[in-house]
């Protein structure tokens, strides 16, 4: 296996701050945003976000929730065994509100698919925005793009993006994995 550093250390930070201050450009003092994270992975960059944004504007009044789509994908029953679901932590009400939708890696489109659907369990909010550590052009089966990009990679199916958070895996990094090509 093949693997190129796409993010880490510094850089990695600096994506997220980026990202933050568009943010605030868009939605100045959150009164009327909330910060959506897509379990599981999608958690620890709502977590990070909110953190950043809370340092920056100085407020502690960000809204921010984890849900959980496993039943709401279009697979689920195509997997062996009993399927668990996580629990939602989603402890307001996103009727009017303006959603940030929050993963680390957009890929295909249906998370996001099933997360929007997921979503209407806590009201119809006024607009949905998607915000992605990394964007995997050129793959989608749903016609889903985000608003925010922290960046984005030209990749092939085959090639898999691994997403590391320095709470889960003791490190901040983002690495592309490919086979290695053989010789002809």
């Amino acid at each position: 296996m093949q693997k190129r550093t796409l993010l880490n250390g510094q850089k990695f930070q600096i994506t997220i701050k980026r990202l933050c201050h568009q943010l605030i450009e868009n939605h100045t003092d959150f009164t009327n945003t909330v910060l959506i994270g897509i379990q599981p992975r999608g958690t620890y960059f709502a977590d990070r976000v909110h953190q950043e944004l809370s340092e920056i504007l100085k407020t502690k009044s960000i809204k921010k929730g984890n849900l959980d789509i496993t039943f709401f994908r279009d697979d689920f029953r195509r997997k062996d065994g009993l399927v668990t679901a996580s629990s939602n932590t989603i402890d307001f009400i996103i009727e009017g509100k303006q959603v940030i939708l929050i993963d680390d890696v957009l890929w295909t489109g249906r998370t996001i698919r099933a997360a929007m659907d997921a979503l209407l369990a806590y009201g119809r909010p006024e607009k949905v925005e998607l915000m992605v550590l990394i964007d995997r052009r050129f793959s989608r089966h749903l016609p889903i793009e985000p608003n925010y990009i922290g960046q984005q990679v030209d990749c092939v199916d085959s090639q898999k993006v691994k997403v590391s958070w320095k709470e889960n895996e003791g490190e901040d990094k983002v690495i592309l994995l490919s086979e290695p090509s053989t010789p002809k």
